[in-house]
């Protein structure tokens, strides 16, 4: 199972996206968020986070894409 120990977050549409510190620290440099630390431009940060970050955030991911998976 996933865990989210040692994870930040960022605000999405949906809720609340676990990322690790590598992918925090890229989104930050990518200017992704606002001073509210939320992300309007949901499609470049699915881009931009790793693999790893993606299979923890399925859930809300699909949900936001509209999967009906």
């Amino acid at each position: 199972m996933a865990r989210s120990v040692g994870r930040k977050t960022v605000s999405v549409q949906r809720g609340l996206m676990m990322l690790c510190d590598t992918c925090h620290e890229q989104v930050l440099t990518d200017q992704l968020v606002d001073q509210r630390n939320f992300v309007s431009n949901y499609e470049l940060l699915f881009d931009t986070i790793c693999p790893g970050c993606i299979d923890i955030n399925r859930p809300l991911i699909d949900d936001m894409l509209g999967s009906s998976e």
